[in-house]
């Protein structure tokens, strides 16, 4: 929903180091309130770990604007604000369509080029089946190619996308015009992917490469290959992602994905969907299952999962489970 517009100017440094282009930035933010309730194991392995739960509402706002130059390439620009703190929050992306050429864009926080935008393809009434389970640390745990700042390229070639992604990981956050340079010293942990997805009639194929550096200057060698098909009201999928890590003792991760979704109605539909880990160095895996549900009813949505995950970062003594229900109004 569109709150108000304000007139802001929007820097394009990034295309053109010594000129910029004033426009009308307009203020959306959504109306979204959610209940989730947590349980589980997942700090010390313990009965006595304190998992929070309880209701809570989106506090993010964007700003957005475009315009188009004199060659007729269309430039976008948004920034995503925050109060929580949530990932994404303060974000930048400034994205260049330049019509038959494809699509460049730069995201400062959290792009979603090349395999990250193949981490889980599998159907789905609302989210991965992983998500909001494990912590932190115990994310990283999934075979998947991380997203972060960086360049993105992005076009279709009859009926195959391509998606390629590339980041110097040197925090562009502290490097604004408005601000001093960043003093970061040079990164040793860049990444460049690149992602392609055939689709014809029911059946959707996708699969790509990546490589991904790391603090100790080896690095992390991504693949990604799976399908969805769709039959009626019902869509099925698989996925496998490997990690190769090329240091000596390194670890190596091969995740399995499954996934069905099925529509009852124009309204309603429902989904299930298991992540299953397999980590080289352990006998023991990390499992993620979910139940989801949505429903929409003219501008109100309601999205409904149950998940739970067990072997939370490959220990057999750690488990987590959550519930979550998110009601979403437009207007």
């Amino acid at each position: 929903m569109n709150i108000k517009k304000v007139g802001l100017t929007a820097l394009a440094g990034s295309l053109v180091a010594t000129s910029a282009f004033a426009g009308s930035l307009s203020l959306s933010g959504g109306a979204k309130m959610s209940y989730v309730t947590k349980e589980g194991t997942i700090v010390s392995g313990t009965a006595s770990d304190n998992v929070a739960s309880g209701i809570s509402m989106d506090q993010e706002i964007s700003a957005s604007g475009s315009g188009e130059l004199d060659n007729g390439f269309t430039v976008t620009l948004s920034h995503g604000l925050s109060g929580s703190g949530a990932e994404g929050s303060d974000s930048s992306v400034l994205t260049l369509d330049m019509g038959d050429l494809g699509t460049l864009s730069y995201d400062d926080t959290d792009g979603h080029g090349g395999l990250a935008s193949l981490e889980d393809k599998m159907p789905k009434a609302y989210e991965e089946a992983n998500d909001g389970l494990g912590t932190t640390a115990t994310k990283a745990n999934m075979a998947k190619m991380a997203s972060g700042q960086g360049f993105a390229y992005s076009n279709n070639v009859g009926d195959v996308a391509l998606s390629i992604q590339y980041s110097d990981d040197l925090g562009a956050t502290t490097n604004r015009t408005d601000g001093g340079q960043d003093t970061t010293a040079a990164s040793k942990n860049s990444s460049s992917s690149v992602g392609l997805t055939y689709s014809m009639d029911a059946i959707t194929v996708f699969g790509g490469v990546g490589t991904e550096g790391q603090s100790d200057g080896k690095e992390l060698d991504h693949t990604t290959l799976g399908a969805t098909y769709a039959f009626g009201p019902a869509t099925v999928g698989y996925q496998l992602n490997d990690e190769d890590d090329s240091a000596a003792g390194g670890t190596d991760l091969e995740t399995e994905i499954y996934g069905i979704s099925f529509m009852v109605n124009d309204s309603l539909s429902i989904s299930y969907a298991e992540h299953n880990t397999d980590k080289a160095s352990s006998a023991v895996d990390q499992e993620a299952e979910s139940i989801q549900a949505s429903y929409s009813m003219g501008g109100m949505s309601i999205n409904l999962k149950d998940s739970e995950m067990t072997g939370v970062g490959h220990t057999a003594a750690k488990n987590h489970e959550t519930t979550e229900i998110l009601v979403t109004f437009a207007f």
